[in-house]
């Protein structure tokens, strides 16, 4: 366990709450003194809902540790169960109460309740919160469905066609504290419907028991969200013979490619290659020639594995920029993402600690940062674009209004969020080389104050270190002059190049001849 400022995923015990708070008729017991009740104010605060979760605390004190905490967490489980009167009931302890051993789900288990009781064993100081959150659905679905298991899965997603009816699918793994997962479930319906497929179920997001009892009746399973869905899709593969998606439908290509399988899978005609032209503003984007102020723009991304994927795979193939850096924090998810870097010639960023993606961010010196809540503050410290693409994030990444990443409306939505912040890091550079024109009123600043255009506070950190490391280089007037001519995006970076070059060749000033030698230097 380590202690930190910030951190990317909560303890698993979140990731069930994010189940229970996504459905219906569910409700959690979860064995945890007092303080660990903060969890609620994610559900509150971040998706700005009206009620607090279904979760029920038993928040054991210090001095009920002398006592019974066993007979503690008993009464909570049934008092929960008589008042809330739940479909099933999600029995679990916090990472504090697991140093106890109480076992509360066990003990749940053998009071002879009416509804179904899931014991739910998460191991706090291995595992986080996505995993958790995969583990309680997964967990869930199979207590609810396994009176249903057939002794051979004989499951035909092409069945439909003798029904005489519409196939139909489920949306597998959208919940709450997700990543637009309420938006991203209303466009894909909206693009399967299209096509003439039905959405039967969307667990766990607004799911009830009797929808989960009805998942087998469906032709395919839709896996949407891999980090929640993907152990639930594969049980229900093995037990049930259901076929289930693997493309994350995120990006014109990949919104594509998702249909392509999922037509192929239900036995459907293939969709027409050229419905994105039709259907989303990106595909236009690319090809105009504006877009070719952008082309070979430096990319970093970091976030939750879906994401970064999909966000690696947009950049480099329809957006034309160029992929300098890729991660994630999920390590359940690290084989994949890997996988894509070292497609890209990169090696692959696998961490939870935010200093380290700040410092692998400021080595690789991108034009543009696409990632989590923490990237976007490195980001703004070292005075760097940045879009937000993947949780955690901040209330502001949670809009009222519909804003999807996946189908055709979630491109538009990409290239809107992506492509502007480059368009004002344009802005900016044109003011850095325009501030001395007369027609300028001195301390012009664009819309991003006086962080932009100087290029002051992402400069001022290398200045200072090399002076605390006694280099004694010194910057002449036509050196600096020089540099002020660099976009302010990558201002540091050859900043930085040009005074290891000075060191390694012992030069104690640096002019603008000496930067053009640096650029000779690093290019050859």
């Amino acid at each position: 366990m380590q202690l930190t400022l910030w951190t990317y995923e909560g303890p698993p015990h979140v990731g069930a709450m994010r189940i229970a708070a996504s459905m219906k008729g569910v409700h959690y017991v979860l064995h945890a003194p007092q303080g660990d009740t903060y969890a609620d104010l994610l559900f509150t605060m971040i998706e700005r809902r009206s009620e607090r979760p279904p979760v029920t605390y038993t928040t054991f004190q210090a001095r009920d540790l002398g006592g019974d905490t066993a007979e503690l967490v008993k009464r909570h489980v049934r008092e929960a169960a008589e008042r809330f009167q739940p479909d099933a009931l999600l029995v679990g302890e916090s990472c504090t109460a697991e140093l106890i051993q109480d076992q509360p789900g066990a003990l749940a288990q053998g009071m002879g309740l009416s509804m179904p009781v899931v014991n739910l064993e998460l191991p706090a100081y291995s595992k986080k919160e996505n995993w958790g959150a995969s583990e309680t659905f997964y967990q869930l679905v199979r207590n609810l469905l396994k009176p249903q298991l057939p002794e051979r899965p004989e499951h035909s997603a092409t069945t439909w066609q003798g029904e005489g009816r519409r196939p139909r699918v489920n949306l597998i793994g959208p919940s709450l504290l997700g990543f637009r997962c309420r938006d991203d479930v209303l466009e894909v319906q909206k693009l399967l419907t299209m096509h003439g497929i039905d959405v039967a179920v969307v667990a766990p997001l607004g799911a009830g028991v009797d929808d989960i009892l009805r998942l087998p009746t469906s032709d395919l399973n839709v896996c949407l969200y891999p980090e929640v869905g993907e152990s639930t899709c594969s049980w229900l593969e093995r037990n049930f013979g259901m076929p289930f998606t693997r493309t994350v439908p995120i990006g014109v290509g990949a919104t594509h490619d998702f249909l392509v399988e999922v037509h192929g899978l239900l036995g459907l005609e293939p969709p027409s290659p050229d419905e994105g032209y039709r259907r989303s503003r990106l595909p236009w984007y690319s090809e105009s020639v504006d877009s070719t102020y952008l082309t070979g723009k430096r990319v970093f991304i970091f976030g939750d594995g879906t994401h970064a994927l999909a966000a690696a795979r947009i950049c480099k193939e329809e957006l034309g920029f160029e992929v300098v850096g890729l991660g994630t924090y999920s390590r359940e998810m690290a084989r994949p993402v890997r996988a894509a870097a070292k497609a890209l010639g990169l090696e692959a960023l696998i961490s939870d600690d935010y200093l380290a993606v700040e410092a692998a961010m400021a080595e690789a010196a991108p034009e543009l940062v696409l990632g989590t809540q923490m990237e976007r503050h490195s980001a703004k410290r070292l005075g760097l674009p940045c879009a937000v693409i993947s949780t955690p994030m901040h209330v502001q990444d949670v809009p009222a209004r519909t804003s999807p990443h996946m189908g055709w409306e979630g491109a538009n939505v990409i290239f809107d969020d992506w492509v502007h912040p480059l368009m004002m890091g344009l802005e900016e550079h044109l003011i850095g080389m325009f501030r001395h024109d007369f027609e300028f009123v001195d301390g012009h600043q664009s819309h991003l104050g006086h962080a932009g255009g100087s290029g002051a506070a992402s400069e001022a950190p290398e200045r200072d270190s090399a002076d605390r490391a006694g280099h004694a280089l010194t910057w002449t007037a036509d050196g600096e002059a020089e540099l002020k001519k660099i976009p302010f995006f990558v201002r540091g970076k050859v900043r930085r190049n040009a005074e290891a070059y000075a060191r390694e060749v012992g030069c104690k000033e640096i002019n603008s001849e000496t930067l053009y030698d640096a650029k000779a230097h690093y290019k050859a």
